[in-house]
């Protein structure tokens, strides 16, 4: 258990939290657990029952909501937003006992969002503010500035700034 120190990051008394990258104003909150090689940013907000493997990088005002599980190999850029109970994949093939040398990987760009109960399967790059619509299955890359939706989902239109 890494110790809190509450100038620079807050870590909530019931989450397991084994990393010591964790940057400034950061929260953890209970019943989360967090690996020993994640990389966290500034300014991030971390709700409950999460957990993040090791390999997973997390960029500065990224905020992950509850119930959502980082596996190995995912990268989230600045200002990513990640609604409840999304879901990512890194593993096309999955079998019990067999462990792989890697693992598919999965960009979210900056500043893009993820609805709820999404599932991102693994090897996709998700662009630069793209808006992802809450229950949508991501099967293949998103271009920067679009809103998707739907299983699979589908283009809807260009996001107006």
């Amino acid at each position: 258990m890494i110790e809190k120190n509450e100038d620079s990051f807050f870590i909530h008394s019931l989450a397991d939290v084994n990393t010591p990258h964790i940057g400034s104003r950061t929260r953890v909150w209970q019943y989360s657990v967090i690996m020993t090689e994640v990389y966290i940013g500034q300014n991030c907000n971390i709700g409950s029952h999460t957990f993040i493997e090791n390999n997973v990088r997390l960029g500065d005002n990224v905020t992950i909501k509850n119930g959502v599980f980082l596996w190995d190999g995912i990268t989230l850029e600045n200002d990513v937003f990640v609604g409840p109970n999304v879901t990512f994949t890194n593993d096309k093939y999955p079998r019990s006992k067999e462990y792989k040398e890697s693992y598919q990987k999965i960009t979210v760009k900056n500043g893009a969002s993820i609805g709820a109960n999404c599932t991102i399967l693994g090897g996709v790059v998700i662009g630069e503010k793209a808006m992802i619509g809450a229950g949508s299955i991501v099967t293949k890359d998103i271009p920067s500035g679009e809103l998707w939706v739907g299983s699979p989902a589908r283009f809807v239109r260009k996001i107006e700034e």
